[in-house]
């Protein structure tokens, strides 16, 4: 097994959105892409349309809410590149738009908890030693101001109108995610943070969102591509901190 001699990247979620663009984004500054999605036909047809492009792109099959299929995407990154740089933890599900919290069921909880805490609490442990090997390592997790607990609390947030609570919810937990992390490697040249994209117009957002995909993958990819003094365990929205 022979070290690749760019940088590696793994995004979730890239087939679409804001995680295809995440990875074009990073494909562009040299770095070589690995772009993960459960649906195979849709995730090669995602890796096509960019590296045709020329640009270092590789596709990955994977499902993060199954613990056996992140272990052994992990060891196909491994196997193939010899490293692991960075992981960015884009996948997501908001199964419960216009639901209140009152009558959220455990089982709709639980499925957007799986997906959206689980799934990159599970990935990013897997993906830790293989950064640690390398001494380098930048973990971005796609959060939102809707799991910020300043913005749950006040009845004058922009966001008080919007009922998603198993969304939030996952939101809250995987900030804290992010932040249990980031204490277990401080010292170390392995830098964890959440991003906000803001409300950007994919699946998810809608076509009334005010963001383009471009806009909200900016955040992200900076937070992929630190330095080595850039801010670690933070929550971030056009590159600024904000509240947890």
């Amino acid at each position: 097994m022979s070290r690749y001699t760019r940088r590696v990247a793994l995004v979730t979620g890239a087939n679409r959105g804001l995680g295809l663009e995440i990875s074009r984004q990073l494909a562009d500054r040299d770095i070589a892409v690995v772009m993960a999605a459960r649906e195979e036909d849709k995730g090669r047809r995602a890796v096509a349309g960019l590296a045709g492009e020329g640009r270092d792109i590789h596709f990955l099959q994977l499902d993060v809410t199954e613990l056996p299929r992140i272990l052994q995407a992990v060891d196909f990154i491994w196997r193939r590149f010899g490293r692991l740089d960075i992981l960015v933890n884009n996948a997501g599900i908001m199964p419960d738009k216009g639901i209140k919290a009152s009558v959220l069921t455990a089982e709709r909880l639980t499925q957007t908890l799986v997906t959206n805490v689980y799934g990159p609490l599970l990935l990013a442990q897997a993906c830790l030693p293989l950064m640690r090997e390398g001494g380098y390592g930048r973990i971005v997790n796609l959060s939102s101001r809707l799991g910020s607990l300043t913005e749950m609390a006040a009845p004058d947030s922009p966001l008080d109108g919007v009922d998603a609570p198993a969304y939030r919810l996952s939101k809250t937990a995987l900030n804290a995610v992010t932040t249990l992390l980031a204490r277990d490697t401080r010292g170390e040249n392995i830098l964890i943070n959440s991003a906000c994209p803001g409300w950007v117009r994919t699946n998810l957002g809608g076509p009334r969102a005010p963001l383009s995909v471009e806009q909200g993958a900016d955040t992200p990819v900076w937070l992929a591509t630190l330095p080595p003094d850039g801010p670690h365990g933070g929550f971030f929205q056009d590159r600024t901190p904000i509240d947890w």
